[in-house]
């Protein structure tokens, strides 16, 4: 049946409800929301951060805010799975377009970066951002941590990013050390998923890695992320490398030996005990995707996030 109107990115009258654009056409807001420039009435905030020059092998992750706003289309009309409902009936979600960068002044970044986030996270709104290399996660650790005390980090990577700096430096390897160093995470109540390198130092983190996860049920994952969570406010971030380079080719660093996107997007659908209080899918490089296969993979991880969201939403509510 054909739509009664298009572009809902720009003709939606209001926050809530599903879109009609067919798949293939429209303006490709994630997953068709509007489009806005403030975050006012929302419950959640989509927000793309299109940054990689802290990459230390191949650029590219500028364009991933693009590539997973395209995907997301697919993701649109039906009811979400595995959520069985329409996410956009329950939650007022915009997509707050892309930060606004000096592309000539990098030291700059993560100022802009924290400071637009935590001008967001002043309206109350749910921040989901899209990534960008890993060094944007940085800045918005600072602001959800100014607002929520020092966080548990949950991080979906194949790097542990804990190099050491000068507490200066943009990086996209060094963000995980420096926020233990200056507060913003707790290192005792944080985890990593599905690490395959090497890094001078662990800062206390609890690591999962290839090896351990590639023998562990997709539950047992999800258990001993609650478990070292212990209910404090948590923080996503899920670096597309986490994933193995079979399902997410498009990514600046990638690693072989991961686990598939079916495997780590079940273990996202079970975190729904934990306090997420905000949330990011990085490091999204289109192109050196085939068929989109790694922005699919990154939208549905947002989708993911989303659906949390909304099935907390409407627990609170009775």
């Amino acid at each position: 049946m054909p739509s009664r109107s298009i572009d809902n990115a720009f003709t939606a009258r209001g926050l809530k409800g599903a879109a009609g654009d067919p798949t293939y056409a429209g303006a490709l807001s994630f997953m068709r929301r509007r489009y806005a420039k403030s975050p006012k009435g929302a419950d959640a905030v989509v927000w793309g951060i299109p940054f990689d020059a802290a990459v230390s092998n191949r650029p590219g992750a500028r364009f991933g805010p693009q590539a997973i706003r395209r995907a997301s289309a697919i993701l649109d009309n039906d009811p979400q799975h595995p959520f069985g409902l329409d996410l956009f009936d329950t939650l007022a979600v915009v997509d707050l377009g892309d930060c606004l960068l000096d592309f000539g002044d990098h030291a700059k970044t993560p100022r802009l970066i924290e400071r637009e986030a935590a001008r967001i996270l002043r309206s109350g709104a749910f921040l989901l951002s899209l990534g960008g290399d890993h060094s944007v996660t940085w800045p918005l650790l600072k602001a959800h941590a100014a607002r929520h005390g020092p966080l548990a980090l949950v991080q979906f990577d194949a790097h542990q990013d804990t190099w050491p700096d000068d507490g200066r430096r943009v990086d996209h390897g060094s963000f995980v050390g420096r926020a233990v160093d200056q507060g913003a995470i707790d290192a005792e109540r944080s985890i990593q998923i599905g690490i395959r390198t090497h890094a001078p130092r662990d800062c206390g983190i609890k690591i999962i890695d290839g090896y351990a996860l590639d023998e562990m049920r997709a539950a047992d994952i999800a258990y001993a992320i609650a478990e070292r969570t212990a209910g404090k406010p948590v923080y996503v971030t899920f670096d597309i490398d986490c994933l193995d380079p079979a399902f997410a080719p498009g990514t600046g660093t990638p690693v072989a030996g991961g686990p598939s996107s079916a495997r780590m997007l079940s273990v996202l659908r079970q975190l729904g005990g934990l306090d997420i209080v905000g949330a990011d899918v990085v490091e999204v490089a289109p192109p050196y995707d085939h068929a989109d296969v790694t922005a699919i993979a990154g939208a549905a991880v947002a989708m993911h996030y989303l659906g949390l969201l909304a099935e907390r939403r409407l627990r609170e509510r009775g």
